[in-house]
């Protein structure tokens, strides 16, 4: 079985979570004992999903959105995206959220659109020494700290969770 990770990122944070994602998926296709071929790939540097029997979408968020490589991925590969099974993740709140019951990420439309299986918003990670400028004003004048706020075990077991339901498709249609 062979599944896409793409990712968009900029200061490499979702990457390592898409990294963990991927792990993840190949090692519970491989408890369940399908054989894996999972590759992680920038989304900007996707020119085709064809071949590929899932794909795990994920971007960073800011100031509420995707950023334009993710974006753009799903406006070139919508039809393609919807013949296969899609998971969808977010990276970017960090610090305390002052209203928890609003969504930090506007993905709906990219679920419906998609017709995926889910979406997961994880924490993001701050490093100012990585921040450009603009970046690190933003970050000042919201006080948010330094700190990585990514949960590990929670992003692993997402990714076995997308493994488990891909391995019962397998089982399903054999």
């Amino acid at each position: 079985m062979k599944i896409l990770v793409a990712v968009a990122t900029r200061h490499g944070a979702t990457r390592e979570i898409a990294e963990n994602v991927a792990t993840a998926v190949g090692a519970a296709l491989t408890d369940a004992g399908v054989e894996p071929l999972v590759e992680v790939r920038d989304a900007g540097l996707v020119h085709s999903v064809e071949g590929f029997d899932a794909v795990v979408l994920g971007s960073a968020v800011y100031m509420g959105h995707w950023l334009e490589p993710a974006r753009k991925l799903v406006e070139s590969f919508s039809d393609e995206l919807r013949r296969v099974p899609v998971w969808l993740f977010s990276s970017g709140p960090v610090g305390e959220q002052r209203e928890p019951a609003e969504e930090p990420v506007a993905v709906e439309d990219l679920v419906e659109r998609l017709g995926a299986r889910g979406h997961r918003l994880f924490g993001g990670k701050i490093d100012r020494h990585s921040l450009h400028f603009p970046e690190r004003a933003v970050v000042a004048a919201l006080r948010v700290a330094d700190g990585d706020n990514r949960d590990w075990p929670s992003i692993r077991g997402w990714g076995r969770d997308i493994g488990s339901a891909l391995a019962q498709v397998v089982r399903s249609t054999s």
